[in-house]
């Protein structure tokens, strides 16, 4: 018996995050890309235990995995709602009453009569007769819907066997009127995915600051920041007492000082396999406790090849803690480090 399930990853790593999955369940096979970057893939083996193995060993490229128990023709006009609806009612005796659960719903393409809150609202109107609270902030449970062409894919899930509790990983965030670049919301992101904390980090060091967003957030949860580029930082950050500014070069920079830090940021844009080299040069600056966070920026043509020199560059001097293609990233990845000679 073959089971199918819909995998998300960004629109040019698709083929990445298809190969990841295959790996994870022998016998995998690509049904049809039902968008640039959503693949609907036939398993040989059951949900649960793919869902097991990425979790043990987290995919880089993949970053949402949904099961598809049921399907749904579509006229793609109001009427669909009931359908979905019918469709949803089967998920109710599935249901724990004592778990939130969310409705997350993708339409795929254009020209939907409706939108994913119709969707959302009708099926939660179902589902709430299991008496499980509805959650959409943090639900354990998730009914997934992906709506492509003239089909419907539905399937229960628990959130955290999806790798996102946000639809097709889409992390969504409100941009803050302060907000000075939109490399910010990488950055959360990142400490979200990998579970940092920057609570009760003093010093902090952000390579590459310009234009100073990840300098921001910093400073936000109180560090302090020596913020190091030769181009100029945005003037709010330049006038907080908190940010020192070093007008030079990472490299000059880290050949020089002798300054210990908790937090190591690094967001240069330069080739990663130097990106990561120079990360290795920082890495007796940061405390033996304390974590690195970094993006790699990566050609199409040879992605997979230069993050993996990269990484093995990074491993002279640090332990990985994960590697992921977030959605607020484009052409890179993001790593997170912790020094090697950590216990």
């Amino acid at each position: 018996m073959t089971v199918d399930v819909i995998l998300t990853a960004d629109a040019a790593s698709g083929e990445w995050a298809l190969e990841e999955v295959v790996a994870a369940a022998r016998g995998a096979t690509l049904s049809q890309w039902l968008a640039p970057g959503v693949g609907l893939v036939t398993l040989l083996s059951d949900w649960t235990s793919l869902a097991w193995q990425l979790r043990v060993a987290p995919p880089i490229f993949c970053r949402h995995i949904c099961p598809v128990e049921t399907t749904v023709d579509l006229m793609r006009e109001a009427v669909d709602l009931e359908a979905l609806a019918a469709a949803g009612s089967r998920f109710v005796d599935d249901m724990d009453e004592t778990r939130p659960f969310s409705v997350q719903t993708r339409l795929l393409g254009k020209r939907w009569p409706y939108g994913p809150y119709d969707v959302n609202t009708r099926l939660a109107e179902i589902l709430a007769r299991s008496r499980a609270p509805l959650d959409v902030r943090k639900p354990v449970d998730v009914l997934s819907v992906v709506l492509a062409g003239d089909r419907g894919y539905l399937g229960l899930s628990r959130a955290d066997d999806n790798l996102s509790d946000w639809a097709g990983g889409m992390r969504r965030l409100r941009r803050d009127p302060q907000q000075i670049s939109r490399a910010e919301f990488k950055l959360v992101e990142a400490l979200e995915v990998f579970g940092l904390d920057l609570s009760g980090t003093t010093m902090a060091l952000d390579l590459g600051a310009a234009p100073g967003g990840w300098t921001r957030i910093l400073r936000k949860q109180g560090a302090r920041v020596v913020a190091v580029d030769p181009a100029d930082l945005a003037h709010a950050i330049l006038q907080d007492a908190g940010v020192h500014h070093v007008r030079q070069t990472s490299e000059a920079y880290l050949a020089t000082t002798d300054q210990v830090f908790d937090v190591i940021l690094n967001d240069m844009r330069m080739d990663a396999r130097d990106s990561a080299r120079v990360m290795v040069a920082a890495a007796g600056q940061l405390r033996p406790s304390g974590w690195a966070l970094m993006t790699l920026k990566l050609p199409q043509d040879a992605l997979v090849s230069t993050m993996e020199a990269a990484l093995k560059i990074l491993k002279r001097s640090y332990d990985v803690i994960g590697v992921r293609q977030l959605f607020h990233n484009r052409s890179e990845v993001t790593v997170a480090l912790r020094r090697s000679d950590y216990p």
